[in-house]
């Protein structure tokens, strides 16, 4: 799984708007395309924005997620490594 597609895919689970927000580009957090097109490479500056019922939980899982580095990312490509090497 690629971050964008499972920062977006984390995003909607929860009901409130997410927008992302780096510099002067605001895009929604939710939209694979829109998190693709910010151009966020590691290390860039990002704001995460929320507001709804559930905004408070949806930040605190998604930072986590950006500061855990997508573990999941990082096991795909453990394993893809591994199967290059076999």
């Amino acid at each position: 799984m690629r971050p964008a597609y499972l920062f977006a895919e984390t995003a909607a689970k929860f009901t409130s708007n997410i927008e992302l927000i780096k510099e002067d580009i605001r895009i929604d957090g939710k939209s694979v395309l829109s998190i693709l097109t910010l151009g966020a490479a590691e290390g860039a500056q990002i704001v995460i924005e929320a507001a709804g019922e559930d905004a408070d939980a949806a930040v605190a899982e998604l930072e986590n997620l950006l500061k855990s580095g997508f573990p999941e990312v990082q096991a795909a490509k453990a394993l893809e490594a591994e199967s290059d090497n076999a």
